[in-house]
Formats: C-alpha cells, sequence, structure tokens
C-alpha cells in the first residue's frame, strides 16, 4: 500500500482518504485501525493492587455479582466501572457486544461456532469460550461480515 501524509496547518481536522480499485482484506485492515483511534488502557484490580490494561490483552469482560471484570491470560481483573462505560471506552475498536453482560475482543477470537440455533459459541485463543446471547447474534454476524444469507 502506498500511503501519503500531507501535513497543511489550515486544516481544521485530520481526515483520511483512501483510494482502492476494489475492497481488500489490506483496505479493510487500514479502515479497522483507523476507526479505532487513540488506544484507552483500562484499570483492573486485583489482591489490592491496580494494574493498567491494555485492551489488545483483554479477551473479555463481563458484569456478574454486581461487580465488571476484564478477563486477560493473566486472570481476572475487576473494573471499578460499569460495563457500558468500558464498552464506551473501547468503542470503535475491536470490541463487540455478546449479550447484556459481556463484551468481547474480536482480534482474540480463535472461531466462532455457528452450529447451535440461536446463538453463536465464542471460542478465544487461550482455549476458553462464552456464548453470544439470541438478541445479538444478528448484530454480531453482520458486524463479522457473514450476514443471514439463506441457501
Amino acid at each position: 500500500m502506498n500511503v501519503e501524509v500531507r501535513i497543511d496547518p489550515n486544516c481544521a481536522e485530520a481526515r483520511a482518504v483512501i483510494t482502492a480499485p476494489r475492497m481488500t482484506e489490506e483496505v479493510e485492515a487500514a479502515l479497522r485501525l483507523l476507526a479505532r483511534g487513540p488506544e484507552r488502557k483500562l484499570t483492573g484490580f486485583r489482591g489490592g493492587e491496580a494494574e493498567l490494561l491494555d485492551p489488545a490483552d483483554i479477551l473479555r469482560i463481563y458484569a456478574g455479582g454486581g461487580k465488571v471484570y476484564a478477563v486477560t491470560e493473566r486472570g481476572e481483573f475487576e473494573l471499578r466501572m460499569r460495563l457500558y462505560e468500558a464498552e464506551r471506552r473501547l468503542e470503535g475498536g475491536a470490541f463487540a457486544r455478546i449479550s447484556n453482560a459481556e463484551i468481547v475482543n474480536l482480534d482474540r477470537v480463535r472461531a466462532f461456532d455457528l452450529r447451535l440455533t440461536g446463538t453463536i459459541v465464542v471460542r478465544f485463543a487461550d482455549g476458553s469460550i462464552t456464548y453470544a446471547a439470541r438478541r445479538y447474534v444478528a448484530a454480531l454476524k453482520k458486524r463479522l461480515g457473514i450476514g443471514g444469507e439463506k441457501k
């Protein structure tokens, strides 16, 4: 991909334009990268210590027992915010809501099992699984580009 940057002091707002003969994986990857915006770390608490969590390291964030947790390969961390607040902070990135109580990092998903009617089994790179609620299946399929076409 050929990249060109023009610095113009008279420009009020940064703007990115991609010109391509057709949509390709490379163009889609560039779009995802541009849409993410600045990375926003979350603060996770475990064992009386606070740690900064890189969103790229988070597999999923879920609510349970009145608390919100972020799951990484290093374990679970409590987040001192509501699920919708974490979702807003991570907006525009690789995170997608799969139920009222859970959002997942699509970059950390290994596979989506569509064999169960009405739900999607989400398999993470570390071997753990979770399930998309029936209510969120259509939106998740649309986000993944797997639509609802029937043959």
